[in-house]
């Protein structure tokens, strides 16, 4: 589906959210509570109902009531609260970027997505694109284009000599229709957003740090940084620089402005910023980490992100880095509210750089904070040795 987006009226006049609403087209009409109609329906909701009652008991699933409602609440901002009815949401603990949709109802955002937005815009746009797949029945459109292709290839395969061209044209295809519904559910989350409070120009912010990462990921792993605004012939969506493309010029044509929330953003993820943060730096990748670290602190270092940050030091452990992680750890001490782990990365840190005294001082004052710490019989054989 496809959707347009009428030229400013103005140049350099003053945008509102219900301007913005006037400049594209209004939204499909939306059909609640769908049910499925036909063979192929019936047999990707059975599918889709199938994986659901086992993610429903899943451990990695996020059961905090008020994390849920706060996703939830940003999700009915951005698709309206009819859409929003329709949805089913799930917080995985899991620390990648990633959202899922599925054809009954089912959506999913995962932890490291949670970790990397910085405001509720950010997180709209991330959850209406998914939504966009459901309300577009993406996943239905897939398993026939797959299936009526997968057909071809099985009848060419008999019928005709020499087919590999075919089913190598035929498999292009399959990947070619996933870039196109991709695509699709970009702009039909860019429009989300722009009948939204929140300002439509979120969407594409998230691609830029999306690219920002992976190319220190690279560079972290002595890689050479490389963004492609082509995709490749198997790619199953756009390149990050085609999205972040596309998106950036969507919404200055649309021009909306809007309140991105940050605060309220960082407020409801702050009780769990530190299970967050500990998830993404035991991803052994250094680069990746120190860039979602930078993006987070971008308005200061807070004991958090100070803590995490002396942690992915010490995990790396160079001669170097365990000197800079014994400074973040005195940097998070220093601030009054270090949980007790830090006195022990320190500690830690100190006995590895032939700093015994001050290690053992360090690794004392952990203890005596948590005596009943599961790793306290270890520590005690360091601070007694």
């Amino acid at each position: 589906m496809r959707w347009r987006i009428a030229a400013a009226l103005t140049i350099g006049m003053a945008s509102t959210p219900a301007m913005a609403a006037n400049k594209v087209a209004p939204l499909p009409p939306y059909v609640a509570a769908y049910q499925p109609t036909n063979v192929d329906e019936r047999g990707a909701w059975m599918m889709a109902d199938e994986d659901e009652r086992h993610l429903r008991d899943a451990a990695d699933v996020i059961r905090d009531p008020a994390l849920n409602a706060y996703v939830r609440g940003v999700l009915c901002r951005t698709v309206g609260e009819d859409r929003c009815k329709s949805v089913r949401l799930y917080i995985l603990r899991v620390p990648a970027f990633n959202a899922t949709m599925t054809a009954n109802g089912t959506m999913t955002i995962w932890s490291g997505a949670l970790l990397r937005l910085r405001n509720e815009a950010e997180l709209g746009a991330v959850l209406g694109h998914e939504f966009g797949h459901f309300e577009l029945r993406h996943t239905l459109s897939s398993f026939r284009n797959r299936r009526s292709g997968s057909d071809l290839m099985a009848w060419a395969s008999i019928l005709v000599a020499n087919s590999g061209a075919m089913q190598i044209s035929t498999i292009g295809g399959f990947y070619a229709f996933d870039r196109a519904q991709e695509t699709s559910a970009d702009m039909i989350g860019v429009r989300y957003l722009a009948t939204s409070r929140y300002p439509s120009a979120a969407a594409a912010d998230v691609w830029d740090r999306i690219m920002g990462e992976a190319d220190a990921t690279a560079i972290g792993r002595h890689r050479k940084a490389n963004q492609k605004y082509v995709a490749g012939f198997f790619a199953t969506h756009p390149t990050n620089l085609a999205r972040a493309t596309y998106l950036r010029a969507a919404a200055q044509e649309i021009g909306d402005g809007g309140s991105a929330a940050a605060d309220a953003y960082r407020a409801a993820l702050a009780p769990w910023l530190p299970t967050f943060l500990a998830d993404q730096v035991k991803l052994n990748d250094f680069g990746g980490s120190e860039f979602v670290l930078a993006q987070l602190a971008a308005d200061g270092w807070t004991t958090p992100l100070l803590f995490a940050r002396a942690e992915l030091y010490r995990e790396r452990g160079n001669p170097r880095d365990l000197v800079s992680a014994a400074g973040f750890y005195q940097d998070a001490i220093a601030r009054g509210d270090a949980p007790p782990e830090a006195y022990r990365g320190l500690g830690l840190s100190l006995l590895r750089s032939q700093q015994i005294e001050p290690g053992k001082v360090a690794l004392r004052d952990y203890l005596r904070r948590k005596p009943d710490a599961g790793d306290a019989a270890l520590i005690s054989t360091l601070v007694d040795s």
